[in-house]
């Protein structure tokens, strides 16, 4: 708590945002200076998100500074049609006018965060970028598009965080709409995306959601516990025991299957057998997996999930101690140690949610 508050909000409300344009910088070097790189949709919201967490949690910070950049983001990257565009320039003018699915769950994540603090009009702003993803996105079957077409592939990862954000919509609005989404995201995840045989739940499926061929199916601890974590949320407004026995199990795999106990971090990737494909290192899995723990420990109470809580907890604190406090490492190395290279602005929204998590599991909130 004492990192995020202390180091992490500082700092990427200084260094980190761009005063001149309203805009956050896309990362810091270990050496403490700002990326001049274009600026993906994602960085923004995402920033926002963190700061408005931190913030909740304690971090000093007039709401100004959210307003303003909340301002900016959407002056830059909304469009005429409700939805963001990918790609503006260190400036804030657009380099990529085009949608990209990823992106939106971001920007009406952090409308639903900053919305006791922005007032009615981010609701507004929100619930049309919601109806245009319905109407030019939404899958016949449940869930979204990348495109108009319903080829394929679907992705599971952008829905993973539309659930994410209309859970938080949910519990700031009154709106049915809101509810409803999480319902069809959450049904189609237990229904289409889990593999029954084995519990996990891949990343890429053909267009109707059945599953990619053997050799193309991806299963990323990370996103098991990603998963786990806002199902068994979704299990306590309406998914009941089935959604809370799947969340449980994606958990489970995570850290069984996905977690390296010498070097106690979860890796990157697993076969569709389970066993380790990818053993390297990133620093947003160790958030994920925080944030599982913390949920199953807050729901539970078992033993055992405070013992994976407190070990997932040690596993990220290793990524955070840099020369410049408040940065983080991204990626561990295969003997453990850390890569020199900037701290990507996206990561802060993973360490604020993970933060946050650990904190209402021990505080019971």
């Amino acid at each position: 708590m004492r990192w995020l508050i202390q180091d992490a909000l500082p700092l990427w409300t200084t260094r980190g945002f761009d005063p001149a344009t309203g805009g956050f910088h896309e990362g810091i070097t270990q050496a403490g200076v700002a990326l001049g790189v274009p600026r993906r949709a994602r960085v923004a919201p995402r920033q926002l998100y963190a700061i408005e967490t931190a913030r909740a949690l304690g971090g000093d910070l007039d709401p100004a500074f959210l307003i303003r950049a909340m301002d900016g983001f959407l002056a830059q990257y909304l469009r005429p049609d409700g939805l963001v565009r990918t790609l503006v320039s260190p400036t804030g003018l657009p380099l990529d006018d085009a949608v990209s699915l990823y992106d939106q769950p971001f920007a009406l994540l952090a409308l639903a965060t900053l919305r006791p603090v922005v007032g009615a009009r981010a609701e507004t702003v929100a619930a049309a970028l919601r109806d245009q993803l319905v109407l030019t996105l939404k899958h016949p079957l449940g869930g979204f598009r990348e495109g108009p077409s319903t080829a394929g592939p679907m992705l599971a990862n952008p829905n993973m965080h539309l659930l994410e954000a209309f859970l938080a919509w949910e519990a700031v609005s009154d709106d049915p709409t809101w509810s409803r989404l999480t319902g069809e995201i959450a049904e189609v995840a237990l229904s289409r995306m889990i593999d029954p045989a084995t519990g996990a739940l891949s990343e890429v499926f053909d267009g109707d959601w059945s599953p990619a061929p053997l050799n193309a199916r991806r299963v990323e601890p990370g996103h098991q516990f990603e998963w786990g974590w806002l199902l068994m949320r979704w299990s306590r407004l309406g998914g009941g025991e089935r959604a809370r026995r799947a969340a449980l199990r994606l958990i489970e795999i995570g850290e069984t299957c996905g977690a390296d106990p010498d070097r106690n971090v979860a890796v990157n990737l697993l076969g569709s057998d389970l066993a380790v494909k990818d053993a390297g290192v990133l620093l947003w899995p160790q958030t994920e997996r925080v944030k599982a723990h913390a949920q199953a420990a807050k729901d539970d109470g078992h033993p055992q999930s405070w013992t994976r809580l407190a070990a997932s907890l040690a596993g990220l604190e290793r990524f955070l101690t840099t020369p410049v406090p408040g940065l983080w490492f991204d990626i561990m190395g295969a003997g453990g140690e850390m890569m020199d290279a900037h701290a990507r602005a996206t990561s802060f929204y993973h360490l604020a949610g993970a933060i946050a998590a650990a904190d209402a599991a021990v505080g019971g909130g």
